[in-house]
């Protein structure tokens, strides 16, 4: 028994019961350790999902896809791209590693994306639609704590599968593509060593850009009780912020939607780094962030989770 509970009673008598004072297990709080825990069991349990891993599969067979596909344009001696396609493609020949690049743009502007929201879309509203919300709120997490957790183990998420893309592109590169220095945008040519600091940068970047859609689809999680429901909107307001990025008309409207800036990632490619359009993207998906964070939080705050 503890000392609390061996406490001297009012007779001064030995082992007699002492309540705790009145709300002393209501204000108590979770240790540190115990936070982290619960972060890596939601770090975990989100990987080794089926859906998970299909999306993770996914992403890393663009750019096998992408590679193979050079490969075999490419026999004749023809160049690679025509004129179009994704960014660096004509590129790939040359040196390996530019297939990364590709790949990265190629998949950044639906591939990523769609595989975070459906992540985003089932983190709280997965747990309510299993009806296994209520018990995660038992233990001594509180709204708060929980509602960070899901958004970091999203933001995890983000951050793997845009590594996912980039060393599968890496790696096939290598095998398919002669590896070497390299030629910036700019002209220039830097060595390989510098090449990969410059790929981590692009992968960190493309990462970075999916801020907005991770705080978009956490928001939308928290508005229902079905991850289905809340998977679908997630890709369908996705999909709908996409196409008005590409009406000429709405032109005043566009640089403040999240997806405008994520192309800027090839800046990283100059010599030296253009630096503006970067930081615009980064401020953008901050703002969102912090938009529909606070929005999240207000919604799960208040959500009747009785049910």
């Amino acid at each position: 028994m503890s000392r609390a509970e061996t406490a001297p009673g009012p007779a001064g008598g030995a082992g007699a019961p002492v309540s705790a004072p009145p709300g002393e297990a209501a204000v108590r709080r979770p240790r540190p350790l115990w936070t982290f825990g619960l972060l890596r069991s939601e770090i975990v349990t989100t990987v080794r999902r089926w859906r998970t891993l299909a999306l993770l599969g996914v992403l890393a067979a663009v750019p096998v896809l992408v590679g193979i596909a050079v490969k075999i344009e490419t026999r004749g001696g023809s160049s690679a791209g025509g004129g179009g396609g994704p960014a660096f493609i004509s590129q790939i020949t040359n040196n390996g590693l530019f297939l990364v690049f590709t790949a990265l743009a190629a998949t950044l502007p639906f591939f990523l994306p769609m595989a975070v929201g459906v992540v985003a879309g089932d983190a709280i509203a997965g747990e309510a639609g299993a009806g296994t919300l209520r018990y995660l709120l038992v233990a001594p997490a509180g709204r708060t704590r929980l509602l960070l957790t899901k958004y970091t183990t999203v933001m995890v998420f983000c951050l793997l599968a845009t590594l996912v893309v980039a060393v599968s592109a890496l790696i096939v590169g290598a095998l398919l593509f002669p590896l070497g220095d390299l030629t910036t945008i700019s002209g220039t040519r830097i060595g390989f060593a510098e090449g990969l600091g410059r790929a981590l940068l692009i992968a960190l970047a493309v990462a970075a850009s999916l801020i907005g859609v991770a705080a978009l689809g956490l928001f939308v999680s928290t508005l229902t009780g079905s991850g289905i429901a809340a998977m679908a909107t997630t890709v369908g307001l996705l999909i709908t912020v996409q196409i008005l990025d590409q009406i000429p008309q709405l032109h005043a409207l566009q640089p403040y939607l999240f997806p405008h800036y994520w192309l800027s990632f090839a800046d990283l490619m100059r010599d030296p780094v253009y630096w503006d359009d970067l930081t615009k993207n980064l401020e953008l998906q901050a703002l969102y962030a912090a938009v529909f964070g606070s929005a999240a939080w207000a919604r799960f705050a208040a959500k009747d989770i009785s049910a």
